[in-house]
């Protein structure tokens, strides 16, 4: 039976870790299939190290990668993913806005042949529970728009953080990626176009959640400043390997 690793980036998540963590190990224990969860602290200030620390002590099953300075949410993921030993790496935010049941709707996908499963928000067969504020929601589906323009036509949601590969074309692509902000996410579904993944998008349920590290007239030009960037350099340019 295939082993999931379960990566959470997290900065400064004192407040939501406690629950989280819980949530993670009761959801994953009741499942038939073995599992990790790797905790990336990325620069943490608050106590987020301590608290994941202390819970990894009697959950023998997580782990806490952290590092400093804060390098972005990108950088987080990245660094999870490639140290993740699963057959399959599934990235889930800290906030759990999509609730990790929905891991189940992923997995047939994988079993069918998809390389790439990710949670998509505007299919229609989504149900969001609750919406964010209508500005981020007119900014997402704005900044959507563009991406699909530019960057990854067919796919209505690439920034959902709610993704699940394989082993194989997880450590592919991050192996590639270069964005440590939030344009990952974009940038890593273009690198598994460019090496002919099959990506498929799910209809999930989510939940917004108050507390995003998302500053929109601050994120939003430095996601278009690294769209256009990715998109200037080119196949071969995505596809050279980081260097570190």
């Amino acid at each position: 039976m295939a082993h999931l690793s379960v990566v959470v980036p997290a900065y400064n998540e004192e407040q939501r870790l406690p629950r989280t963590l819980n949530r993670l190990h009761e959801y994953y224990e009741a499942q038939s299939y073995p599992y990790d969860v790797i905790i990336v602290s990325d620069g943490s200030r608050d106590q987020t190290n301590e608290i994941v620390a202390e819970f990894v002590k009697t959950h023998p099953k997580f782990r806490l990668i952290a590092y400093s300075p804060n390098k972005g949410k990108g950088n987080a993921v990245r660094t999870g993913i490639l140290a993740a030993e699963g057959d399959l790496i599934l990235f889930c935010d800290a906030d759990l806005a999509t609730p990790q049941e929905e891991t189940e709707k992923l997995l047939p996908h994988i079993t069918s042949g998809a390389d790439i499963a990710i949670g998509s928000r505007p299919l229609k067969d989504s149900q969001l529970d609750k919406h964010q504020p209508f500005y981020r929601e007119m900014f997402g589906r704005l900044s959507n728009k563009i991406i699909q323009l530019l960057a990854v036509k067919g796919i209505s949601d690439t920034q959902c953080g709610f993704k699940l590969f394989t082993k194989k074309a997880a450590h592919d692509i991050f192996s590639r990626c270069k964005l440590d902000e939030f344009g990952f996410d974009f940038e890593c579904l273009m690198v598994a176009r460019d090496l002919d993944y099959r990506i498929d998008e799910v209809p999930i349920r989510w939940l917004d959640q108050e507390g995003s590290k998302v500053v929109l007239m601050r994120d939003g030009p430095r996601a278009l400043r690294d769209l256009i960037k990715i998109r200037m350099s080119g196949r071969k340019g995505r596809l050279k390997l980081r260097e570190d």
